[in-house]
């Protein structure tokens, strides 16, 4: 099982999202099932951890965050850009909750992530035939000032992802309704990065 751990946005900051996805031919966006802000990234665990993670994960207790949309960035490997996405402005409840999600996904047994938590929502996979295509610059300048009003993320989900030949379908196989949110958000510093989506 392909498992991770995410926070899906409400319908309306969804719909924004997908209004932002044009203007680069090569990108293969997302629909809006696929929207969502992950936690923890597990991979292939086998029926046994899963149900180790689960249970790990149903005892967490933590507020659920308030966050907003902040600008949107990319990801690129070997210096070729594959990942277009919108930024969470980072927030102290957010960080708390992927701590939270890292100690119970460590309690059961996976390997700690190493990577640094950048949260945001991916928009967009690109193949290698993208190259550097000044569509791509094009696209971050004109969607630089995306924002939103604040918003809650209410639940946990655990999805599983599915492979297959015309991307990845993610469906969700237990969802826990986090705890109400803590007020007013605080706003942490926002920090750059362009490399090493989870």
């Amino acid at each position: 099982m392909r498992l991770f751990v995410a926070l899906r946005p409400p319908a309306a900051i969804r719909d924004s999202l997908l209004d932002a996805m044009d203007g680069v031919p090569a990108a293969r966006w997302q629909d809006d099932a696929q929207l969502h802000c992950t936690l923890r990234f597990l991979g292939d665990v086998d029926r046994p951890q899963a149900e180790d993670v689960a249970a790990a994960l149903a005892a967490l207790y933590a507020p659920a965050p308030c966050v907003r949309l902040h600008s949107v960035g990319q990801f690129a490997h070997k210096g070729r850009t594959d990942t277009l996405w919108a930024g969470l402005a980072p927030t102290a409840a957010l960080h708390h909750l992927a701590r939270k999600v890292e100690q119970a996904c460590t309690r059961a047994g996976l390997a700690p992530e190493r990577r640094a938590y950048l949260p945001h929502v991916t928009l967009a996979r690109l193949p290698r035939s993208a190259g550097a295509a000044p569509e791509i610059d094009a696209w971050l300048a004109r969607h630089a000032a995306l924002a939103s009003d604040a918003f809650v993320l209410p639940h946990l989900i655990l999805y599983q992802s599915h492979l297959g030949h015309g991307g990845a379908l993610y469906e969700p196989v237990m969802r826990w309704p986090l705890a109400p949110p803590a007020e007013p958000p605080q706003v942490l510093p926002v920090r750059s990065e362009t490399s090493g989506d989870p």
